[in-house]
């Protein structure tokens, strides 16, 4: 079992007040928290059917939601309990349950239809409820279905060549259960036993005619079969016979409850914890609760401003604000780790850029793991800026703590050589070589010191020329040298000088060709990383088409089986659709991806202030070497 919030109770996540919704930002609040995954499991139904009852046994519980006993609707808006998984582990279980539609005091329809739709885009499993059997008054009943159309976009210009914006419903929307509560009705058809999930499917055959009623009553069996192909029954006795305890049901002792009834309950709540899927958006994207409270807000905005719920604006208003905090995430993590790690001042300047190079890596993975739908990869490329202005802060520390440290150590190892030019003890014959002698000894005790770090020769180079003029005054008052070794000596001291400014040259141009190389790394790290990333999404992409395809092929073939030609011809339109698309994904596939690299690696080189001929490639085929 995941853990997760502590709800002791339900909340209301959407009020509803006078035909207006609004979010509770305590319910927000809750999920902004939920960092796991989340199954939602939504329950509609018309109003004091039991529907609170059954979200009740799937929190586990007998109180909660509340469960009227007058023919007034109990339940307002939508209330949320999050729970534990008990099943799938790192999973929350966000339970949502709905006013009940066709409350007649509430005379607004269109505000019953707006409930549908938010269960529908909210949910991963939808469960409608109704009482005693499904027949054509039932499914009439369920009219909501038939408005999602006019309550529902997939795409922000639903323009694709005369094909409906619903066809791409089925990618998003949730699976679809009927619960039909105090069930009297044998099963069986022509006299032969049937499973309850045959007994919905015979239900929604379609009835041939051509009268306007045959028609209307088609509709909402086509909506249901069009829209959720993923479909299961579930039939319940009364819970009890008894009419007195049947309004207090909840109250009801487990031991009351009719042994049938308990059996059909676990069942359904055996079958939601076991199948239910993870609510997933588009290409694969998994909803957390802290995406679910986005997706509330988007959806309630969109209804109060007048406007159509769409899911591609919805996601996209959801990818900013997640990439935004996966970026931020990455750079906190690419910050800490840096801090952890590193023992300043590093050794040599590769060690620094060594671990930069593996924080770097993480903070990639930490980004793409929570990024999604990141258009012209805006957010990886301020990361990658974000990363690169952290490590020359770190660079920046690295020789601040260098500097420090070599000269507090050239400090102490000088002491002695301080004192004894200020004694004098040069001043005299030879005094010259004494004093090279002992410049030498200072300069091998400080080489010996370990772990100086990057500024160890320019810190000693500093001191050396501090010395030229004392070197120069004892080298002039030795009178046991003459003019000419003196000359040869101030010779030998400058081409010293030369070598070592030369050496500190070297030093500078070797430790930019290594920072120039870690730019380099980190480029293609970033490359590689978007590579992985790119083809997963494009083969979640395709598989989500090919199930599309799949499940509308299956649609069409059950109309010809049933007779409707007509309706199965008119499906060519949409499955065309769909194979062009799924046809040109994979044809395009490795020329799209390698021009998104392509277009990373221009704008990254110039981020990194990376010349073309450093990487060693022209940029247009910098990503053939990641293929």
């Amino acid at each position: 079992m995941a853990s997760g919030p502590n709800m002791m109770d339900p909340i209301c996540l959407v009020e509803n007040k006078n035909a207006q919704f609004s979010v509770n930002q305590k319910a927000l609040q809750i999920l902004e928290n939920i960092s796991q995954p989340v199954v939602v499991v939504a329950i509609v139904g018309l109003y004091r059917t039991g529907k609170s009852y059954l979200m009740n046994r799937l929190a586990g519980q007998n109180h909660g939601f509340s469960v009227g006993s007058t023919v007034q609707s109990k339940t307002k808006g939508i209330w949320m309990w999050c729970v534990p998984h008990p099943s799938k582990s790192d999973h929350i279980l966000v339970l949502l349950d709905t006013e009940g539609l066709g409350d007649v005091e509430k005379g607004d329809s269109k505000n019953d239809s707006w409930i549908f739709a938010l269960a529908v885009l909210l949910s991963s499993t939808l469960v409608y409820n109704s009482m005693n059997t499904i027949n054509n008054d039932a499914l009439e009943k369920l009219h909501y279905v038939t408005e999602l159309t006019e309550l529902i976009r997939a795409k922000s210009s639903p323009k694709m060549d005369g094909v409906r914006d619903s066809v791409e419903f089925v990618s998003f929307f949730p699976d679809f259960i009927w619960t039909v509560r105090d069930f009297t009705l044998e099963l069986k058809l022509n006299g032969d036993p049937i499973t309850e999930d045959e007994y919905l499917e015979n239900a929604l055959k379609l009835i041939k005619g051509s009268n306007p009623n045959v028609i209307k009553s088609n509709v909402p069996r086509e909506c249901i079969r069009h829209f959720f192909p993923k479909r299961k029954c579930f039939v319940f006795d009364r819970p009890v016979n008894d009419k007195q305890l049947l309004s207090h049901v909840d109250e009801v002792l487990e031991s009351q409850l009719d042994p049938k009834f308990k059996e059909q309950s676990n069942t359904f709540c055996s079958y939601v914890f076991t199948h239910a899927r993870t609510k997933i958006l588009r290409e694969g994207v998994k909803v957390t609760g802290k995406r679910l409270g986005t997706l509330v807000v988007t959806y309630v905005d969109a209804i109060n401003s007048g406007g159509i719920p769409c899911l591609e604006n919805a996601v996209t208003t959801l990818a900013q604000l997640e990439n935004s905090a996966a970026m931020q995430k990455a750079a906190d993590h690419y910050s800490e780790q840096m801090a952890q790690r590193l023992n300043l001042p590093t050794d040599t300047l590769q060690e620094l850029l060594e671990v930069h190079a593996a924080c770097e890596r993480e903070a990639i993975v930490v980004f793409m793991k929570q990024s999604f739908k990141d258009e012209n990869q805006d957010f990886q490329k301020k990361l990658l800026e974000m990363i690169k202005n952290k490590k020359e802060s770190f660079l920046q520390q690295n020789e601040v703590a260098s500097a420090k440290y070599c000269q507090t150590k050239l400090d102490q190892i000088s002491k002695t050589l301080k004192e004894s030019i200020s004694a004098g003890s040069f001043s005299v014959p030879g005094g010259h070589k004494l004093y090279r002698k002992a410049l030498e000894r200072l300069q091998c005790d400080y080489f010996h010191v370990p772990r100086k770090g990057v500024k160890t020769n320019e810190v000693l180079e500093n001191f050396l020329q501090s010395q030229v003029a004392i070197e120069k005054s004892i080298l002039q008052s030795d009178k046991a040298l003459t003019d000419a070794a003196k000359a040869i000596a101030e010779e030998r001291a400058r081409k010293e000088a030369a070598e070592r400014e030369c050496e500190l040259l070297r030093q500078k141009q070797y430790e930019q060709q290594q920072q120039m190389e870690a730019q380099d790394r980190s480029l293609r790290e970033n490359i590689a990383q978007l590579r992985r990333k790119l083809e997963r999404e494009r083969e979640n992409f395709e598989k989500e088409q090919e199930r599309l395809l799949e499940h509308r092929l299956k649609a069409q073939n059950d109309l010809l089986t049933e007779g409707f030609s007509r309706k199965a011809e008119e499906m060519k339109a949409e499955i065309k659709h769909l194979r062009n698309i799924i046809e040109k994904s994979k044809k395009d596939k490795a020329s799209w991806i390698s021009e998104t690299l392509d277009g990373l690696a221009t704008e990254a080189t110039a981020i990194l202030s990376l010349p073309a001929k450093v990487i060693g490639w022209g940029l247009k085929g910098l990503s053939s070497l990641f293929k």
